[in-house]
């Protein structure tokens, strides 16, 4: 339960930051990444609440352990894709060599244990 509401409470700040972002992209010169970040962001907060509730009010639909992988895979890859996306808008340097597509690929393998969680599920 305590790890649910840690996501909960996650994506409400993602949510904010994706808006917060976009809003910085309406109104910055060639902030075109800056728009990307906050896609990231408001999108997979959407699916972390969706997961969370999926997960805590439809038991059976989807294996818990993994569905919590997936969500935090969610937080971790935008986190990263963002992040780089906007320390580079900013400071013009990323956060660490090939932040933004590891956290791609993380929130790839995100939705890939979404499915793996549909698909083991118990009845």
């Amino acid at each position: 339960m305590v790890a649910f509401r840690l996501l909960i409470g996650l994506a409400g700040l993602m949510g904010a930051a994706g808006v917060a972002l976009a809003a910085a992209s309406a109104h910055g010169a060639d902030a075109s990444r800056l728009a990307s970040a906050s896609a990231m962001l408001l999108f997979h907060a959407t699916a972390i609440l969706a997961l969370a509730a999926v997960a805590l009010h439809a038991r059976g639909l989807l294996h818990g352990g993994i569905g919590l992988i997936a969500a935090f895979g969610f937080v971790i890859g935008a986190a990263l894709f963002a992040g780089d996306l906007t320390l580079r808008q900013y400071a013009g340097h990323s956060l660490f060599p090939f932040a933004a597509p590891t956290g791609g690929t993380v929130m790839i393998l995100g939705w890939l244990a979404v499915t793996l969680a549909a698909m083991v599920a118990r009845k």
